[in-house]
């Protein structure tokens, strides 16, 4: 057997069957300590796809963190087929301090495919891009809620792309959404480059909920199955995703402490309450009732919200591919607040 050719990526040539950890300069500190983008590659010893999967582009969202590790921990160079790029943590400097953004308050993924000499923002896009996804074919961007909101395991991408749904199905989240492109973001310039994109949301910022990682764990094994890199995980198949095209926030109608009944995951049904706002006495200021049939993909944590705030996030779910249509702009919908 012809072995494989040795993986190129920053100044570093990685050898077939062999995993290297590099780190990729992005700045100095006035400390004069450099900051580096962490990077693992694991380059299979026989041919296959090349795929890459990132986590913490914003620096708040740790859940993403943790399934990087774990995929790594059990992906073998010499049985792999194809090449894995993981990279743990964008968002290196967000990170370190827990915030969303960078220090110049910018938001990393308003910022690609960015630029080699624009803000810092923009050099790391452009890192991350020539580096990461120029090679790829394929790539798992993980993200967890925001604004004190958790979400359920979730995939979003565009549906309507017959491969990118393919993998979607095949990394059997509990949900699949279909979600329009946001200037900017990783996900869009990385379509642009011709590769397929899964947004995988789960769980809240800056917290390591196990049932998130577990899942995203899970659905990154699969997708990497389904393209043929690794054996098929031994493991109960996972409960068929259901397929949303629409989704939108039931909003408070009042300014009171939130008591939530509606769980992650529950179906529910048009007028149903899922819970009720409260003053600080215990009297019941309002009830709030879903706005639409759906399933519970998100919600807030907070325990005071004002009137108009959003509480629960509900999709719409079909029952059969016709009822598909272009899901509806939302000001306050996950694409815009945790891929933002």
């Amino acid at each position: 057997m012809v072995p494989r050719d040795s993986f190129e990526i920053g100044p570093v040539r990685v050898r077939a069957g062999r995993k290297q950890a590099l780190a990729l300069p992005i700045t100095r500190l006035v400390t004069g300590a450099d900051v580096d983008l962490p990077i693992r590659v694991v380059h299979g010893r026989h041919e296959g796809p090349t795929v890459w999967i990132d986590a913490a582009i914003h620096g708040d969202e740790a859940v993403g963190v943790e399934v990087v590790r774990q995929v790594l921990a059990d992906l073998d160079a010499k049985k792999l087929r194809g090449t894995l790029i993981a990279v743990p943590i964008v968002n290196v400097l967000g990170f370190m301090n827990g915030d969303r953004y960078l220090p110049d308050r910018r938001d990393l993924n308003r910022s690609f495919p960015g630029s080699r000499r624009g803000s810092l923002a923009a050099r790391i896009a452009h890192l991350m891009m020539t580096e990461v996804v120029a090679k790829c074919e394929v790539g798992i961007d993980l993200h967890t809620g925001s604004d004190r909101r958790t979400n359920l395991p979730q995939i979003r991408a565009d549906l309507e792309d017959e491969r990118t749904r393919e993998l979607s199905i095949a990394f059997g989240a509990p949900v699949m959404m279909h979600a329009r492109l946001r200037d900017g973001s990783l996900r869009a310039a990385a379509r642009e480059a011709g590769a397929k994109v899964l947004l995988y949301e789960a769980g809240e910022a800056w917290r390591m909920d196990g049932w998130a990682v577990d899942a995203g764990v899970r659905g990154v094994r699969r997708v990497l199955a389904h393209l043929g890199m690794i054996d098929p995980p031994e493991e109960d198949p996972p409960t068929p995703t259901l397929e949303s095209w629409r989704s939108g926030w039931v909003r408070a109608r009042g300014t009171g402490m939130l008591h939530l009944e509606a769980e992650l995951g529950q179906r529910v049904a048009k007028g149903e309450r899922l819970g009720g706002l409260f003053d600080s006495f215990g009297k019941r200021v309002r009830l709030v009732h879903a706005d639409r049939d759906g399933v519970v993909i998100g919600r807030t944590e907070a325990p005071l919200v004002s009137s108009g705030d959003a509480v629960v996030h509900l999709a719409e779910v079909l029952e059969s591919p016709a009822q598909a249509v272009e899901s509806e702009p939302h000001p306050d919908s996950v694409e815009e607040t945790d891929e933002a």
